[in-house]
């Protein structure tokens, strides 16, 4: 299905052989554009971006947005070991050496937003300068995350996401727009089902239409999540304690490249991941030096239910890095 609206008009695609996979990018801009680098998160795809794109494009940025491993369009590898950290980080620096790219602004959302940072760590120089939604940069503890999850029980999302295929049989109940529906549309303070209950049936799916997202734009993200599955996407979860592993050689580490960090008020966790406490108290600018911070209106999916807030904030950052062409 082919959404002719005007948000994804000249969107080109095209599919690269990289790091072992085959990887589904759209692109919009100037090819000789300054290059922005859109990563997507949890349950997404490409499209999550369409907005920025037309945005970044219109002013003359070339807008790379690719689906990651386990996701649409792009390669979907079976092994569970191939959806850590540094496979999905890698993917993007092959990406950007397909393309010639020496180095790009890179945008990233929930999942995206951690795959950004740690682009951001392992290769700072690939990276100009980072905008990243939702999710602030936690420098590896002695403990990785999932011991202080434990503690939210087994009704916290990411607790029953562990499970390998726990979550896909409680998903499989629903079709898959109303899978995806009921993400979209969460406007709750914590991902957190009563004892006893699947956080898919604990989230709501609205009888009316998302107000940000029109009935064939859901249809695109269904066509694809119907073909993929679900268990690509949910192994970046199961993933967290071996990334804290592999991450070692990090331990303690600061992002050194500039950042703008954007925090949307009613966002989901922001008691049970600390965010806010964090972001405001100056932990986070600890952690990321060259930081700065907005916070704005807004639930989770930001990027496309505040489009033009969102659109804005991203363009008066970059707006501060002077043009090198398509190097970016």
């Amino acid at each position: 299905m082919e959404v002719e609206a005007e948000a994804t008009a000249e969107v080109r695609h095209w599919t690269a052989d990289v790091n072992g996979i085959s990887l589904h990018v759209a692109e919009r801009g100037p090819a000789d554009g300054p290059a922005v680098l859109l990563i997507h998160g949890f349950p997404e795809l490409w499209l999550s971006w369409r907005h920025q794109m037309a945005a970044l494009a219109a002013r003359g940025f070339r807008a790379l947005a690719p689906d990651l491993r386990g996701y649409g369009d792009s390669s979907v590898p079976t092994d569970l070991a191939a959806y850590s950290i540094l496979h999905i980080v890698g993917d993007l620096v092959a990406l950007l050496d397909h393309l010639q790219l020496t180095k790009v602004f890179v945008v990233g959302h929930d999942w995206g937003a951690q795959v950004a940072w740690h682009l951001c760590l392992f290769r700072p120089d690939r990276v100009r300068a980072a905008v990243v939604l939702g999710i602030p940069y936690f420098p590896r503890g002695p403990r990785p995350m999932t011991d202080s999850f434990a503690a939210l029980g087994d009704g916290f999302y990411i607790n029953q996401f562990q499970e390998p295929g726990r979550a896909e049989r409680a998903f499989a109940r629903y079709d898959v727009a109303t899978v995806l529906k009921k993400f979209y549309a969460m406007e709750i303070d914590e991902l957190i089902a009563p004892p006893g209950v699947e956080i898919i049936d604990f989230l709501q799916a609205p009888s009316s239409p998302i107000p940000w997202m029109t009935e064939e734009e859901l249809g695109q993200y269904a066509e694809k999540f119907q073909k993929t599955g679900f268990t690509g996407p949910l192994n970046y979860y199961r993933m967290l304690v071996t990334n804290w592993r592999l991450t070692a050689p990090w331990s303690g580490s600061k992002i050194i490249v500039p950042a703008k960090f954007i925090l949307s008020k009613n966002d989901v966790g922001l008691q049970s991941f600390g965010t806010e406490k964090y972001v405001k108290s100056g932990g986070l600018k600890e952690n990321v030096p060259d930081l700065e911070v907005s916070i704005i209106e807004g639930h989770h999916f930001i990027q496309q239910e505040q489009a033009e807030r969102v659109n804005s904030e991203i363009l008066s950052f970059l707006d501060k890095f002077p043009s090198e062409g398509g190097s970016a």
